[in-house]
């Protein structure tokens, strides 16, 4: 099973138990405080995700290792291509 599909079962999973209880069936009653917190509960859930995700790509953007090795075996790479170019005769 793929991580979407994960995802995906998931939040059909919490979707159908939303749905179940925001909908009221005729034999269960919520008292209206928990009717007020469960009718939005899904913009909080997208906006709590959003704040990880946020979150999570700010941390990983702060902690990202820069690889000088493979910088400087670019350059070498960059210079070599247009020594080469310039010995075709192509201006760079």
């Amino acid at each position: 099973m793929t991580k979407l599909c994960q995802w995906l079962c998931g939040l059909a999973l919490l979707g159908s138990a939303w749905a179940a209880l925001a909908l009221t069936p005729p034999g269960l009653r919520l008292p209206a405080p928990y009717r007020e917190v469960l009718l939005p509960l899904p913009v909080y859930l997208l906006v709590a995700f959003g704040c990880y995700s946020l979150a999570t790509v700010g941390y990983r953007l702060a902690t990202f290792n820069d690889c000088e090795e493979a910088a400087a075996e670019l350059r070498e790479d960059i210079a070599a291509a247009r020594a080469d170019l310039r010995q075709r005769g192509l201006r760079c």
